[in-house]
């Protein structure tokens, strides 16, 4: 069932054309990512959606009793109710409804009315009907429902007043709520702001089993990974339409480009094959006529743009002056806690670091993370505890806060009275490889954005050539195009790095190893964050089979059969991800070996045996290494049948 559509949507903001040409649309239980880049009208479009904004032309389309639940960036809960008495008000219907039952309970026990049967009978039919329609609306399960999205919010004291919450934790609220009205479109602005992981995952599910459509604008790719299920993406004032999750939706944009620039640069070699003929045989009587055969058949192509990628994406790239020894960094139960307090910030903390780690530090929010790298590059000093350096270690350090940003210099300062020896044109190239071109190297550092302010810190950090790198949430204000080249940078960085993020797309790809932070101290888990996820798992599930098997006579037994268990699934995870890459593989060869046999009959290759033989030669190596795939995916079905 459509939900929603949108058709050739225009919106101006004053003389500029912000979208153009906008088509979607939103069924039942679809879950859709709005990607683009920052500026592209993402939250733009998600208010036209919603209704906030209007449009100049197009039309929107939905059914009159859809409704609608938006989430705008940064929306905080005004309330002076406190926490539980703002949720009631998403059931205000439901508690007068029960209100009516209560009454209906009161008059049913009055001693009187039992004595006239009929009115008594008229009332128990009274009784039944409200209370069935109560209960169908879910009259028994909102306090339940309230109990459970304040739970996976992180809301432990629902009588706190709104008023004393922080901005965070309002926006928060402001999402639980929405999600407890469960609209038939639910329309989310960067829902995963102001969220640590643990609420992220839960947020996932959520969302996963949500009755109705989620549209969602978000940085978090990991995320979208587990939520959407359609991307369609914002740019140049258009959308296009991309089944799959976002790493999907990637592999699609990266194949239609590839696709269009042959398809554009063949177009270009025949135009130019069309008009040298026209030019040398246009004024020859014996060829004339095929020359204006040629002008005409040039006359009615439509002839291709260039297909081109969405604005310029900052290039960077880190480098180190020298290596730094094998052993780089070693803690030893390092502590820290502030002179006024009693109690530590972190304890027992213990991490060995080698050259070449990628080590991804997790936790929860206010377990000491930050403090800890604080602490590393010595701007804290250690409350208990030992840290010594390797050998030739040079750090790098990359801020959250910015503070190492001056508050009255230009962009072209910032970095030039740092490396004052470059010349001017050398620290011009650098800014604009971080997309600081023309007069923006002219503009003070108050006035530039969060995701400027991040590239002009990264900017300082690749000219430092530091070999061993400790960065604080450094994914925080880049979009997601930069976010992209950053990891690229850092996975060809030769270095040492050592990282809090909670971008788990992002740790997923630099991490070759996660440190857990927890109150007691610290776990070392020798892989990349979905590795760690599957081990806490494994953690955990042990933790319950011992907790069940307390009473029993043989629970090493047990517990080899578990280990057992869960070899086994591992296995079938492995087994299964290679039969989804052999699925994808054998799609894109067929789609290859498709679209040569259609080139093949196409008027301009009958005659170009050489181009011919090529497409011929081609698809017979694609059809053995079909062959090879399909043998491969068999025996894969069959090692699965008989785990």
């Amino acid at each position: 069932m459509i939900l929603m559509q949108l058709n050739n949507i225009e919106k101006y903001f004053g003389a500029d054309l912000i979208l153009s040409n906008i088509k979607l649309e939103v069924h039942s239980q679809d879950r859709i990512a709005i990607v683009g880049r920052n500026g592209a009208g993402k939250s733009t479009l998600l208010k036209i959606m919603s209704g906030e904004y209007s449009y100049d032309n197009g039309e929107m389309i939905r059914p009159r009793d859809t409704t609608i639940g938006y989430l705008a960036q940064n929306t905080g809960l005004e309330s002076s109710l406190t926490i539980w008495e703002e949720m009631e008000q998403v059931f205000s219907e439901l508690k007068k409804r029960e209100k009516e039952l209560r009454q209906l309970e009161e008059k049913m026990a009055d001693p009187n009315l039992m004595e006239d049967h009929s009115a008594y009978e008229e009332l128990l039919k009274d009784y039944d009907v409200k209370q069935e329609e109560f209960r169908r609306l879910g009259g028994f399960e909102y306090e339940a429902d309230i109990k459970a999205v304040l739970n996976g919010l992180k809301f432990s004291n629902v009588n706190a007043s709104i008023n004393e919450l922080s901005g965070g934790q309002k926006t928060r609220l402001a999402l639980g709520k929405l999600l407890l009205a469960k609209p038939d479109i639910l329309i989310l602005d960067e829902p995963t702001n102001h969220l640590d992981i643990e609420t992220l995952n839960w947020l996932e599910q959520y969302l996963q089993n949500y009755h109705g459509a989620v549209v969602i604008v978000s940085h978090d790719r990991y995320f979208l990974d587990k939520t959407v299920t359609v991307v369609y993406e914002v740019s140049f004032q258009t959308s296009k339409k991309y089944t799959g999750n976002y790493s999907d939706y990637l592999v699609q944009k990266a194949q239609d480009y590839e696709r269009n620039l042959k398809q554009y640069e063949k177009q270009q070699a025949e135009v130019k094959k069309l008009e040298e003929f026209i030019q040398k045989n246009i004024v020859r009587a014996s060829t004339t006529k095929r020359a204006q055969s040629r002008r005409k058949r040039l006359e009615k192509m439509e002839v291709m743009d260039k297909p081109k990628l969405d604005n310029q994406s900052a290039k960077f790239s880190f480098d180190i002056e020298r290596q730094s020894g094998n052993d780089v960094l070693k803690l030893e139960n390092l502590s820290f806690r502030y002179q006024s307090q009693q109690a530590n910030i972190f304890q027992n903390v213990n991490l060995s670091i080698h050259r070449e780690d990628r080590i991804g530090l997790v936790g929860p929010n206010g377990i000491g993370k930050s403090t800890l790298l604080k602490t590393i590059v010595g701007q804290l000093a250690p409350y208990q505890g030992h840290i010594d350096y390797g050998t030739n270690v040079q750090i790098g350090y990359y801020d959250q806060e910015q503070t190492n940003l001056s508050s009255n210099k230009t962009v072209l300062n910032e970095l030039w009275d740092e490396y004052p020896l470059k010349p001017e044109k050398e620290i011009r190239t650098v800014l604009g490889n971080f997309l600081f071109s023309g007069d923006d190297v002219l503009k003070t550092i108050p006035s530039l954005s969060g995701g400027e302010k991040a590239r002009l810190v990264l900017a300082k950090l690749m000219l430092q050539k530091a070999n061993f790198l400790i960065m604080d949430e450094p994914t925080n204000h880049l979009d997601l195009d930069s976010k992209e080249v950053l990891e690229s940078a850092l996975i060809d960085f030769p270095g040492t790095i050592l990282f809090v993020s909670h971008d788990r797309y992002f740790i997923n790809r630099i991490a070759t190893k996660i440190v857990e932070m927890s109150k007691e101290g610290t776990n070392l888990y020798l892989g990349d964050y979905d590795y760690y996820l599957s081990k806490k798992q494994e953690e955990k599930e042990l933790e319950e089979l011992n907790a069940t098997q307390d009473n029993q006579v043989n629970p090493p037994e047990e517990k080899s059969q578990f280990y057992q268990t869960k070899a086994e699934k591992r296995e079938i995870r492995k087994l299964e991800r290679r039969v989804e890459e052999i699925e994808n593989q054998i799609q894109t060869i067929e789609e290859t070996i498709e679209g040569n046999e259609q080139n093949m009959v196409q008027p301009e290759f009958l005659n170009d045996h050489e181009k011919l033989q090529e497409l011929t030669n081609e698809n017979e190596q694609l059809a053995v290494k079909l062959d090879q795939l399909l043998e491969e995916w068999t025996n894969l079905q069959e090692q699965l049948a008989d785990i």
